[in-house]
């Protein structure tokens, strides 16, 4: 069995444990004991080595004076590195009970393992999408009336460095700022800009690249951050990714500008 799914089902062993109620038992069964040791264990040293447990647990679960118990078998994993998990099995046992009412109980486990199954696909379609979400290619444009600090600009390229952003900085009068990525590293970067002290620092835009530009480093362009120093400089900048149209609707340059 692999380690990560041991020290998750540590973890899901002493949740169970910690919610029983005086009238319950918690019994592990067959060859399993092994485990309640690496519980204790696990409880001291989370990180720990848990290569002598070989098989899932397998344990008891019972009330007081109840007829019915359950004997629960935990998921089977494969090897190191494997991501491939087996489904835990629920028998329901008991004592002087007819068959119909095991059935019973049994239909009612397997409704109660199906809710389970299906919040989990609906967990895991919440994940992704989010995971999608914060993976759409963004980008933004930043004017200020200046950025001259040296201290300003070696923070942009530190954090385009450590965003896996692409963009530049046009430095002097006015100052612009260009920057594209995934949505959430543009959010960060965002938030990090408009954290410092600026004069006339706007948002021009914060908003998903357009399709003809929808991944945030095209194909055989690197991810890098450029420092400009004249308008025109970075008119050709946008034109030369294909977005002109943003700069020039901001009258920050004009089509014919090179060199200003």
């Amino acid at each position: 069995m692999n380690q990560e799914l041991i020290r998750q089902q540590l973890q899901e062993l002493q949740l169970i444990q910690c919610s029983i109620l005086p009238t319950e038992r918690f019994i592990f069964l067959d060859n399993s004991m092994s485990w309640k040791v690496a519980m204790e264990e696990y409880a001291e040293d989370p990180i720990g080595n848990f290569n002598s447990l070989e098989c899932p647990p397998f344990l008891g679960i019972r009330v007081d004076g109840a007829k019915i118990w359950f004997e629960i078998r935990m998921a089977q994993g494969g090897d190191a590195g494997s991501d491939v998990v087996s489904k835990p099995s629920i028998s329901v046992k008991g004592e002087d009970i007819s068959r119909a009412e095991q059935e019973r109980w049994k239909a009612l486990v397997a409704d109660k393992m199906e809710e389970i199954s299906d919040s989990e696909l609906e967990l895991q379609s919440t994940r992704s999408s989010t995971q999608a979400r914060e993976n759409e290619p963004f980008h933004v444009l930043f004017t200020s009336h200046h950025l001259i600090s040296p201290n300003k600009r070696r923070s942009l390229q530190q954090w385009s460095s450590s965003l896996s952003l692409t963009g530049f900085a046009k430095v002097g009068y006015p100052g612009v700022i260009y920057a594209k990525g995934e949505r959430a590293s543009i959010e960060e970067f965002v938030d990090n800009v408009k954290a410092m002290q600026w004069l006339a620092l706007k948002v021009r835009f914060v908003e998903p690249l357009p399709a003809r530009g929808s991944t945030p480093a095209a194909p055989g362009e690197p991810r890098t951050w450029k420092e400009l120093q004249k308008v025109g400089e970075v008119v050709e900048e946008m034109r030369r990714i294909g977005r002109e149209e943003y700069i020039i609707e901001m009258g920050i340059g004009s089509a014919g500008i090179n060199s200003k």
